[in-house]
């Protein structure tokens, strides 16, 4: 019986995310998850009980967490965008290690795929997994990119003058640049980052919540520079349909295969993640607007995003409608992506639907645990 088996919570301890997860299990009477602290799991090993189910939650937000991921020796600047990639190195190595811990309790089961995680949490793998399924993604610029120059030279050669660069293992619009070049020289980058030049010629990226625009191609090329150690991505620019003035995107909550809370993101710029001070559309209005073939195809291109990981109980999809909703563009793939407040699915916020696929049997635990990661540093893939 699943009532019957420990429920363990790798998390931050006082985080939003956390917390919920804890009320919701409360409200389904199920006895109170224990948590593990991120901090303890990226410190080293780990235990957890005979029997245990196990759910990991994001380890964001906490600097000690951060310390310990990067392997630095001083404290992160958690609003910098840099440092991206030994983030998600100490990631890595922390969920083989707790793979290691979960095969060494008899019946624990993990709630998410390890490698399902590690490449969810870097754009370049989860992009190539899904290409590789047949779910529709935008193409991506071949090759690395290892620079502004590089980048310009490649948007050329394929045609593309706008795109999207992403840090590969950024959250939350994290360094995310919307570039476009016209003719006659002219560039302009909506960005996240906000760029510090220091009096030694250095520069610093800041995560701003109001995005920035630059027009001077060199502080376009600092800021892409100062990304691209981490590693980028890098997309051709998908346009998205409109909805009452402003671009439109969804973010598709999948639990247990099924497509269950959807929340509409609206922006009147070429980002619509709602910490940025984007809105929430009104998606009884978009669902009658767009009509009910269009947003039955929408579902279903979101659940075959999620399908990609089908060892991983849930994931939060972003999926781009074209203008016309004629089609549909999977952004990304979340592992972390269930915080959508407010949203109900049949009187179940996104823990509580978790939950509810476990008790009732619709997401199995049984079967083999999951193994480590075993991921190995990115090679770039052919484009799509």
């Amino acid at each position: 019986m699943i009532r019957e088996r420990p429920l363990v919570v790798v998390g931050v301890p006082g985080n939003r995310r956390l917390d919920l997860f804890l009320a919701a299990a409360r409200s389904a009477g199920l006895p109170a998850p224990a948590v593990l602290p991120w901090r303890d799991l990226a410190a080293g090993p780990v235990a957890v009980p005979d029997g245990a189910l196990v759910r990991v939650d994001s380890p964001g937000g906490d600097v000690e967490t951060e310390r310990l991921l990067r392997g630095w020796d001083r404290d992160p600047d958690l609003y910098r965008a840099e440092g991206t990639a030994d983030q998600h190195a100490g990631f890595r190595a922390s969920l083989d290690r707790l793979a290691a811990a979960v095969s060494a309790a008899p019946g624990a089961r993990l709630l998410q795929e390890p490698q399902d995680l590690v490449d969810m949490c870097d754009k370049r793998r989860c992009h190539a997994r899904l290409a590789e399924a047949g779910v529709p993604v935008a193409p991506v610029l071949p090759g690395p990119v290892t620079g502004y120059a590089q980048l310009r030279a490649a948007m050329a050669d394929h045609g593309r003058p706008r795109v999207f660069v992403k840090p590969a293992h950024g959250s939350s619009a994290s360094g995310v640049v919307a570039l476009a070049a016209a003719p006659g020289g002219r560039i302009r980058a909506v960005t996240t980052a906000d760029l510090v030049r220091d009096g030694d010629g250095s520069v610093r990226l800041y995560n701003r919540l109001r995005p920035r625009t630059y027009t001077r191609e060199d502080d376009v090329a600092a800021v892409v520079d100062a990304l691209a150690p981490d590693g980028l991505h890098v997309e051709r620019w998908v346009p998205k349909a409109g909805f009452g003035g402003r671009v439109v995107d969804l973010r598709v909550v999948v639990v247990a295969g099924r497509a269950t809370h959807v929340v509409a993101r609206t922006s009147p710029g070429p980002m619509t993640n709602l910490h940025l001070g984007n809105a929430r559309g009104d998606l009884d209005a978009l669902r009658a607007s767009v009509g009910p073939q269009a947003w039955a195809e929408a579902v279903a291109t979101a659940e075959a995003a999620a399908a990609c990981f089908p060892r991983t109980l849930h994931a939060g999809v972003d999926l781009m409608p074209s203008p016309g909703w004629r089609k549909f563009t999977v952004c990304e793939v979340n592992a972390f992506g269930d915080l959508v407040p407010g949203v109900l699915h049949e009187g179940r916020d996104t823990y509580a639907e978790q939950l509810h696929a476990l008790v009732s049997g619709r997401f199995p635990v049984g079967g083999h645990p999951a193994a480590p990661s075993g991921a190995a540093p990115f090679e770039a893939v052919p484009s799509p």
